[in-house]
């Protein structure tokens, strides 16, 4: 028992050694396999390689890799490329060098440009101060020129004068006189128609510019010779001279000498009527500015309006009376006539005083009717007068006129445009006949083409016409 216990011990202690034995060596190897001692690393060695295909350097490393640098034979030669750029750089210079003298010419140029562009301006300034002179000069001599105006009108009205009485020197003939009783003395008073009885019998005969064929003078009028050159000044001229047929027709009034034409009512109630107002159909707009009822619009054989200026000039010239003719939408009419009408008569400036109306002397049947405003009875005829004719316009008597867009009314709103018109507005109305055509019965408030003595404040009238004539003198 003891030997074999021996035994044991050393086979024990021999597998010890060994295993330690195993342990050293694997610790020795793996310690070689991650230590490299130092080594000092030689530079690469550079070299061609003839053995490499298209190779031109070889770099040899020191770890003994190579590194080959390959030259491509498809490579284009740069070699032209430097000479082609050396050139393009030449051709810079030489076209800047150009530019910069053709900048200096230029620059020479622009100089003397603008020593004429100087002179110029000089010249122009020199030229406006003389028109300056020249104009402060024609201004002095505009003063000098109204002074010798109203020198040549009063020359002009004492030549008139004088005229006159060579025609009323003339001796009168036996026979009729020209214009019937109720016009005998009319135009003696205006020293414009001068005129005389004639001496014979003639085939023709001229009137105020116009002629008549032996026996056709108007009834109750006979020849009547005026002094030579006299025109027209207004539609009852034109009757005078024999022509009666409705149409427009030129007159010339006294302080309107180029004249300008007009629709004249020759059938009317003894005819001679000058129209300056007429509403039928609604085509033409009369919600217009201060300048289009100054100036009139419309086309006389239809809608229109004459125009305050021209309306100022004729009623000036003489004394007239007005017609105004309204029509409802049941066939129905009325008139309304005043014996004494003007606009801005007694104006010194008729535009700067706006227009202003005069008017007096009501008659006609434009009174309202039974059922106050616009009734109407079966059969759809319009009542008979309840009370005596009344009158829509006697209150606008001396009211300017008043547009849109200029206000010459005493309400605090502007009339004209608050009822959609223009007209002799006072606070506000009782007639508006440039209002809009409404077409009867409306249910605004006197907007419409109104006349309230005979239709109200609520009935738009389908017709009107407003014209003059000069007053009748009575045997």
């Amino acid at each position: 028992p003891q030997r074999m216990s021996c035994g044991y011990v050393l086979c024990t202690v021999l597998l010890s050694v060994a295993v330690l034995l195993a342990v050293t060596v694997t610790g020795a190897i793996l310690f070689m396999n991650h230590y490299h001692p130092p080594v000092t690393e030689s530079p690469p060695v550079i070299s061609t390689n003839p053995e490499e295909a298209n190779a031109l350097v070889t770099i040899e490393r020191a770890d003994s890799s190579r590194i080959n640098i390959f030259i491509d034979p498809n490579c284009p030669d740069q070699a032209g490329s430097f000479t082609r750029l050396e050139g393009l750089q030449s051709s810079v210079l030489r076209a800047l060098s150009e530019h910069d003298a053709e900048a200096k010419a230029a620059k020479g140029q622009q100089r003397a440009l603008l020593a004429t562009v100087a002179d110029e301006v000089a010249k122009l300034l020199a030229h406006a101060a003389q028109l300056r002179a020249d104009c402060d000069g024609l201004k002095k001599g505009h003063g000098a020129m109204g002074q010798e105006l109203s020198a040549l009108q009063s020359e002009q009205g004492r030549l008139i004068q004088v005229r006159a009485g060579r025609c009323a020197s003339y001796a009168p003939l036996p026979g009729p006189l020209l214009i019937p009783g109720p016009w005998k003395s009319l135009r003696e008073r205006d020293s414009e128609l001068c005129s005389h009885r004639l001496q014979s019998p003639a085939p023709r005969m001229p009137l105020r510019g116009w002629f008549w064929e032996k026996g056709t003078l108007p009834r109750g009028f006979s020849a009547l010779l005026p002094c030579p050159g006299s025109r027209p000044r207004d539609c009852f001229d034109i009757y005078a001279s024999g022509q009666q047929e409705d149409g427009i027709y030129s007159i010339f009034p006294i302080h309107f000498p180029s004249g300008f034409q007009v629709y004249c009512d020759m059938s009317t109630d003894g005819g001679g009527w000058t129209v300056f107002q007429r509403r039928e159909d609604g085509s033409v707009n009369f919600f217009r500015g201060w300048q289009a009822y100054r100036d009139g619009f419309g086309k006389l054989t239809g809608e229109h309006w004459l125009g305050l200026q021209r309306l100022h000039v004729l009623t000036v010239q003489a004394s007239y009376e007005l017609r105004v003719d309204l029509e409802d939408f049941d066939n129905g009419t009325a008139f309304a006539r005043y014996g004494s009408f003007g606009v801005g008569v007694f104006s010194v400036d008729a535009e700067e005083d706006g227009y202003p109306v005069s008017v007096a002397d009501y008659s006609g049947t434009a009174g309202r009717r039974r059922g106050g405003r616009g009734a109407v009875q079966r059969g759809g005829r319009r009542s008979r007068l309840l009370s005596p004719p009344g009158d829509s316009f006697l209150k606008h008597n001396g009211m300017r006129f008043t547009t849109k867009d200029l206000d010459n009314d005493h309400s605090e709103n502007n009339c004209a445009a608050f009822y959609h018109g223009a007209w002799w507005y006072r606070n506000c109305h009782t007639s508006n006949l440039n209002g809009q055509y409404l077409k009867g019965h409306h249910s605004s408030y006197a907007d419409g083409i109104e006349w309230s003595s005979w239709t109200g404040w609520q009935y738009s009238l389908k017709f009107t016409e407003m014209k003059i004539r000069p007053v009748r003198e009575e045997n």
